[in-house]
């Protein structure tokens, strides 16, 4: 999982991870290693041997110029040319990960502002999910619940209209649109899965049903939380596919996040987006 920094730092917390998505990969079964910020090439491309894949999280860090977006953008390159190579490696953005994930592809900024920065919404879904890999195990009383119900979480002011989708050839030609969503006065791509890579994102945040409580748009019900159990269980079931390795059981064990101890936001830091981060010395 991508760290990315703090808007005020402090001494021995620079940068973070929201415990949900630490919570959200665990629950499926996987084990979590932090990809820190600002570590040179050669430190990325030896981490990137020995996971089996990468999410970058939601946030509020620069996708054009950031330690985010530059360490998304050197793990989106190894990707595509791992995947290019028959060594399959999935790639997940959630909210700023999914917009991080649009400008690496179409090497442009072209987000619109919505009015989405907290609600929860049904998913309207294309056609073109009949045919998907990301949808394909959830049960058809899910997927009646994920269209009629607002069962997906919002937290962003920027999102990709279905218009500049449908006018951008390198996001057509990439990416199909399994669902949209709307303010009232823009639709825009809520849910997208790459034609040929193992690459998606979703607008929404599938993490925060189970493990967040800070807002009340959130929801809690049965369905939304088995909306975040079954999306772990395919991204996890996708990272399975990898067989990268750690070259020893002690360098896997000082990689892992369980070296860094969480630390609770949610009283001191009223308006703060996550209950629960985990920080450490740089991190």
């Amino acid at each position: 999982v991508l760290a990315q920094e703090v808007s005020s730092p402090k001494p021995n917390q620079a940068a973070y991870i929201a415990a949900s998505y630490v919570k959200f990969l665990e629950a499926a079964g996987a084990r979590v290693v932090p990809v820190m910020i600002n570590k040179t090439l050669e430190e990325y491309k030896t981490l990137f041997s020995s996971i089996n894949g990468i999410l970058y999280p939601g946030g509020g860090v620069s996708i054009i110029s950031s330690g985010y977006q530059r360490a998304a953008k050197i793990f989106y390159d190894l990707a595509i040319e791992a995947n290019k190579r028959g060594d399959y490696f999935p790639v997940w953005g959630t909210c700023l990960g999914f917009e991080q994930l649009m400008y690496l592809t179409s090497e442009k900024s072209q987000l619109s502002h919505t009015n989405t920065s907290g609600v929860a919404l049904p998913l309207n879904f294309t056609p073109e999910v009949k045919g998907s890999r990301m949808f394909e195990a959830f049960p058809p009383d899910l997927m009646s619940a994920l269209s009629a119900e607002p069962l997906t979480e919002n937290s962003h002011q920027w999102s990709l209209a279905t218009l500049t989708y449908d006018t951008n050839e390198e996001l057509k030609s990439f990416y199909k649109v399994l669902s949209t969503n709307t303010d009232g006065n823009t639709e825009f791509v809520s849910t997208v899965e790459a034609y040929g890579y193992p690459v998606y994102g979703t607008q929404w945040h599938p993490e925060k049903n189970a493990f967040e409580w800070s807002r009340p748009y959130i929801p809690h019900s049965p369905s939304a939380v088995r909306t975040t159990f079954y999306t772990a269980h395919f991204f996890v079931s996708e990272a399975r596919k990898n067989f990268h390795r750690f070259q020893s059981k002690e360098e896997e064990s000082k990689a892992l996040i369980y070296n860094y101890n969480p630390v609770y936001t949610g009283n001191a830091i009223p308006d703060a987006p996550y209950e629960h981060c985990r920080s450490a010395p740089g991190f």
